[in-house]
């Protein structure tokens, strides 16, 4: 009896020990580019932007063996250009972006495909300098739709490199100036590559 409740108990703690050392949480920092579509409205705005480029910073934990929650917060500079009749309106922007994620994973031995969908909360910020060329606009948050999917290549168990499509959809910010409201909604491209620690 005593051996058999002696092995029962090696058992068990076997399998604390093991689960002990199962990564179930990650931190990623990432490069990000920004690319905004051109938009024209019927009420003769037309809004187009140039490439941003930014940092992303993610925290994933597992809850499943494929399936995990995510939290971003990104940071892009970006320059965000609008024309309307007889006037032509710039408005240097600062985007940042917080988000929360499902996240569903699939394992090919040291590749891991992924895909994600949550909500974000995007903060155009606006930047008084030279740029901006109107002193009418003021910083705007909307809510947007995330979703995208990558590729996760794992170098170590506890480092792996992670390419990612990601993509908003959102309406077009007007900075609160009726003047430069499209009342349009539009795709945001956000190409990222970063770098992944297991813990």
């Amino acid at each position: 009896m005593k051996k058999i409740a002696f092995f029962a108990l090696l058992l068990i703690v076997c399998k604390v020990a093991a689960r002990a050392q199962e990564s179930r949480q990650d931190f990623s920092i990432s490069g990000t580019g920004l690319i905004e579509p051109y938009v024209t409205s019927t009420e003769d705005v037309k809004v187009s932007a140039k490439r941003g480029f930014g940092a992303l910073f993610s925290y994933r934990f597992m809850l499943t063996p494929r399936g995990a929650v995510e939290a971003n917060y990104q940071y892009v500079q970006n320059d965000m250009h609008y024309v309307a009749p007889a006037y032509n309106y710039q408005v240097n922007t600062q985007l940042q972006e917080g988000s929360l994620a499902y996240v569903y994973n699939l394992n090919f031995r040291k590749f891991n495909p992924f895909v994600e969908l949550g909500g974000a909360a995007l903060i155009f910020y606006n930047v008084r300098n030279l740029a901006t060329t109107t002193l009418d606009v003021k910083s705007q948050t909307t809510i947007a739709l995330l979703y995208g999917g990558g590729l996760a290549y794992e170098l170590s168990p506890s480092f792996d490199i992670r390419a990612e499509y990601r993509a908003w959809v959102t309406k077009v910010p007007d900075f609160g100036d009726p003047a430069l409201a499209s009342n349009q909604y539009y795709n945001i491209y956000n190409p990222v590559i970063g770098l992944a620690y297991h813990f």
